[in-house]
């Protein structure tokens, strides 16, 4: 249906991801992306009719030429498909305490998601630029922008899981609590469990693990959020590929009073300097650790502590499963992707019937859904993850409450 396309950008903190998609049927018409923006080799590579296309860019390209490109050199040269948007969603990272689910895109709302950027400096700010810039570039549709938030999905938690053990005004006052990230995702993964187990969301127990170079974990119970890894912003929680997850917070004070690192630099850091980077000392790619697993001791390390904490997040996460859990899932670029950890860290969950099918596990990856346990044990699954079309189906729904 050409008359109910939604146009879905997904502005990262060095990428622009684009595509024009069908709410109704999953179906991507046109999808790319704009990579390494702000860098010496940016490019676009996107694909429309099953035809890939790449244009090099100029040097350290900024969002905004990335959208103008986007814009006037690919979608309006394609001009009956442009003209059947009838909606664009935009994810946003963190809406904060005051935007809980998606919403239609207003200078208030913008406002709300200016305030939450201090929860999230490397995404809150690039997510406003590709609003502002799409509400200039098709001012038709300027009441017809969509915020998907990455936080809504763990609107669910409880206090037990949302709040910190610091004094209680914190929260009250400030909003210091846990938000979670990569709700998106997390929603998905839920909807598409649900339905390959054939199971209703309001009976579904499942932990999914969302690994890529930011990475988090979920617990779902009857098919909302009970608690996720990352906190206040995306720095909590598992080993990425340069954020440190979870440490001591003395650390800092050691770091400040002891060896006189500034805050500043202490946040440079545990944000871009630590994770797999840290460990390793040469690289963040997850494949570049990978390939040197068996024969590089920095490499084995940086992986063996990642495993190690996903491992103990599952097992921790088992305790909110109120007696029975369905599945545990694997997704993004790394959940999907790499054979070792998943083998590594299943290996550790042994103690909860959990048993992987070394075949199955070779076979499920790059795209491909599946199971990967041996038949009779605790499923495990594989699953992309299609955050678009989530963002896509809560545009449209919006849209079309107020054509009603």
């Amino acid at each position: 249906m050409l008359n109910q396309l939604v146009l879905v950008l997904n502005c990262g903190s060095s990428s622009l991801k684009f595509s024009i998609i069908n709410p109704n049927n999953g179906k991507k018409i046109l999808f790319g992306i704009v990579d390494s923006l702000l860098l010496p080799q940016s490019c676009v590579i996107w694909t429309n009719n099953s035809i890939q296309h790449k244009y090099v860019l100029k040097e350290k390209t900024s969002h905004i030429m990335a959208l103008n490109f986007v814009f006037k050199k690919i979608l309006k040269k394609e001009e009956k498909l442009f003209r059947s948007i009838v909606a664009i969603g935009h994810r946003v990272v963190h809406g904060g305490e005051k935007l809980k689910k998606s919403i239609l895109i207003d200078k208030k709302v913008i406002n709300y998601i200016e305030e939450a950027s201090c929860f999230a400096p490397l995404h809150n700010p690039v997510n406003i630029c590709g609003i502002k810039t799409t509400l200039n570039l098709l001012p038709n549709l300027s009441k017809k922008n969509v915020a998907v938030f990455d936080t809504a999905f763990h609107q669910t938690m409880p206090e037990s899981s949302y709040l910190y053990a610091i004094p209680y005004f914190y929260y009250t006052d400030y909003n210091i609590r846990r938000y979670g990230a990569h709700g998106i995702s997390h929603q998905y993964i839920t909807y598409k469990t649900g339905k390959i187990l054939n199971k209703s969301l309001v009976s579904l127990n499942i932990i999914s693990c969302h690994l890529g170079n930011g990475a988090s974990v979920a617990a779902i119970c009857r098919g909302l959020c009970v608690d996720t890894s990352m906190g206040l912003t995306p720095l909590e929680g598992l080993v990425m590929g340069t954020r440190s997850g979870d440490i001591d917070p003395a650390i800092i004070f050691f770091m400040n009073n002891k060896l006189g690192i500034s805050i500043q630099e202490i946040y440079k850091i545990l944000t871009v300097d630590s994770g797999l980077l840290g460990l390793n000392g040469k690289s963040s790619d997850f494949r570049y650790a990978e390939n040197k697993y068996y024969y590089d001791k920095n490499s084995k390390r940086s992986i063996d502590i990642f495993c190690h904490r996903l491992a103990k997040y599952i097992s921790g996460y088992t305790s909110l499963m109120e007696g029975r859990l369905d599945a545990v899932v694997f997704t993004g670029g790394i959940g999907e992707n790499s054979v070792l950890v998943r083998e590594l860290t299943l290996s550790k969950l042994s103690l909860l019937g959990i048993k992987i099918d070394i075949k199955r596990n070779l076979q499920v990856r790059a795209g491909f859904c599946g199971f990967i346990n041996l038949k009779g044990t605790m499923p495990i699954l594989v699953i992309p993850s299609n955050e678009d079309l989530i963002i896509a189906q809560e545009t449209i729904s919006l849209i079309n409450k107020i054509n009603e």
